[in-house]
């Protein structure tokens, strides 16, 4: 323990480290790794988006403060348990809730407040430009932000100079290149893998639709360029590290690897990014991200086409609703044990209650439910009402109960995973799960593995998240002497001796998944209702 001690505190003073931070949507995160992939300190900073003039936003003063607050965090952990003060890094990377708009002037004024994907504004620019292309454009991505911007003929549209991300706004700050990472272009524009840059052809069409418009700018102008895993993005500059350490003990010159969206370094933390391999990630939303070796045949408006921070095309389905339902009928058994004088903890009412799952009728008895706090558009609802409902000849008990809320937690999902490997017959080796859920042992990977007929593993690390991703991104970039492809690089040295659970798919389970979804389907309607007469 003690040499390990020592080797750390070397490797912090000769900088051989790689720092991530990364933005999500309620926590932005600093980790420090060595070059062993272990994680050395951390620090977070707390935020929420607000709603302002009719879009959700962050305020840059909000994304500045946060990222100071989390680096010095982790510096202080650093300091308090090592006695070392960071004056260098092997390498940074930066990543950052995918797609949204920043839209900057030629003195790099922001134009207008930050938007993030929350915002449900584009769907007009999203629909004409998914007929367009013939290629699925999600209301959340860039150019839907940017033309849906044109539609209303907004005040600020001539005078853009440059267009990003939020993770690609940290970069340009702190290494004044207008650099983004594959996986998080492909959340602004179309990737043509072949090129591994932005769809030429698109890029044409996108210019002709606007030259009416007589901006003085061309669309691949404004767009940042693109980079590949593996590549040197910039360094960090004096301003930068002023901007990054408060303290202004960290020296410029440290190297930063492409900036990355949160679905490209949630494959690296789950070792998600070879072909026929996947990972789904489970919350208050779920989605899966599945690795093509092929192209889809056509256009789904149910699955996003993405691609893995070394280009890779990705199918992402992504479903609003997951776990709230559960979580809110969970808190209903706490109360009433409560009520009762048994005060049970959280985590032991969600072991039984989900382990009863494992005894109940394969197609959860006839019961049926909907777990949809809010519209889901894999299923074409705009606006959700939790539902839950049976008829009298179903089986009601409890087993059935908690199998029919696991189930429909994972219903829109498997929706949209149909239509890759039944429509269009995408094959999956393998799937990596995280998410809350998994704490408990077995119960949600045997229902997942039914949902995606595929092998679902947790593993030790899928906890780890995407700030430890981008730090391993960073590590890639530096620490890559045998010129190992990424996927070979997690293999053989990130994850090399990493244990994970695999379940497989079981028959009894799929079947019974199958007659669920096809009741799931056929109720709808009854969703639809509620939403249609259900107003408070």
């Amino acid at each position: 323990m003690k040499t390990n001690r020592v080797n750390i505190k070397q490797a912090i003073t000769k900088g051989e480290t790689s720092l991530g931070i990364e933005f999500g949507s309620t926590r932005i995160k600093a980790v420090l790794i060595d070059n062993n992939f272990k994680t050395i300190a951390s620090g977070s900073y707390e935020w929420e988006n607000r709603l302002e003039d009719g879009f959700w936003t962050y305020s840059l003063v909000d994304i500045i403060t946060g990222l100071q607050a989390a680096y010095s965090e982790m510096k202080q952990e650093v300091e308090r348990n090592f006695g070392i003060t960071i004056r260098t890094i092997g390498s940074i990377g930066i990543s950052a809730m995918m797609h949204g708009y920043m839209a900057f002037d030629h003195t790099g004024e922001l134009l207008v407040p930050f938007r993030t994907w929350r915002n449900a504004t584009t769907g007009v620019a999203a629909k004409e430009l998914t007929d367009k292309f013939q290629f699925n454009i999600p209301e959340r991505w860039s150019i839907a932000h940017l033309y849906q911007a044109m539609l209303n003929d907004e005040k600020h549209l001539p005078r853009i100079d440059f267009i990003t991300t939020l993770a690609g706004y940290i970069h340009w700050l702190l290494t004044g290149n207008k650099a983004i990472g594959i996986g998080d272009a492909s959340g602004m524009f179309p990737i043509d893998e072949s090129t591994k840059d932005y769809n030429e052809s698109m890029i044409n069409q996108f210019d002709e639709i606007i030259a009416s418009k007589g901006y003085r700018w061309k669309l691949k102008d404004i767009l940042p360029k693109v980079y590949i895993s593996g590549e040197q993005a910039g360094e960090l500059t004096k301003v930068g590290a002023k901007i990054l350490d408060k303290s202004q003990n960290l020296q410029p010159g440290i190297p930063l690897c492409p900036p990355e969206g949160d679905a490209g370094t949630g494959m690296v933390a789950t070792n998600s990014v070879r072909k026929r391999t996947g990972n789904v990630s489970v919350g208050t939303s779920v989605f899966a991200m599945i690795v093509l070796e092929k192209e889809l045949s056509k256009v789904y408006p149910e699955i996003d086409l993405v691609t893995t921070p070394n280009g890779s095309p990705v199918a992402m389905v992504h479903a609003n609703n997951c776990s709230s339902d559960i979580n809110a009928w969970l808190g209903l058994f706490r109360e009433f044990s409560e009520a009762i004088g048994q005060k049970v903890e959280t985590d032991k009412i969600f072991e039984v209650m989900l382990n009863k799952a494992l005894e109940a009728d394969p197609d959860c008895g006839g019961l049926l439910s909907y777990g949809y706090f809010s519209g889901e558009n894999i299923t074409g609802l705009e606006q959700g009402r939790p539902l839950f409902v049976r008829s009298p000849e179903s089986k009601f008990n409890l087993a059935n109960f908690m199998r029919t809320h696991l189930f429909t937690a994972f219903g829109a999902l498997k929706i949209g995973m149909d239509i890759l490997t039944k429509e269009e017959n995408i094959s999956i080796d393998s799937i990596l799960a995280h998410g809350g859920l998994f704490k408990t042992p077995v119960v949600g990977q045997k229902i997942v593995a039914a949902a995606m007929n595929a092998p679902v593993s947790v593993m030790s690390t899928a906890g780890e998240g995407g700030a430890w991703g981008i730090a391993i991104l960073a590590s890639y970039m530096m620490n890559n002497e045998k010129k190992d492809s990424l996927e070979d690089f997690l293999d053989r040295k990130v994850f090399k001796e990493v244990e994970g659970q695999e379940i497989y798919p079981d028959g009894y389970d799929i079947k019974g998944f199958e007659a669920f979804i096809e009741r799931y389907k056929k109720g709808l309607v009854i969703e639809q209702a509620a939403v249609d007469h259900l107003i408070l």
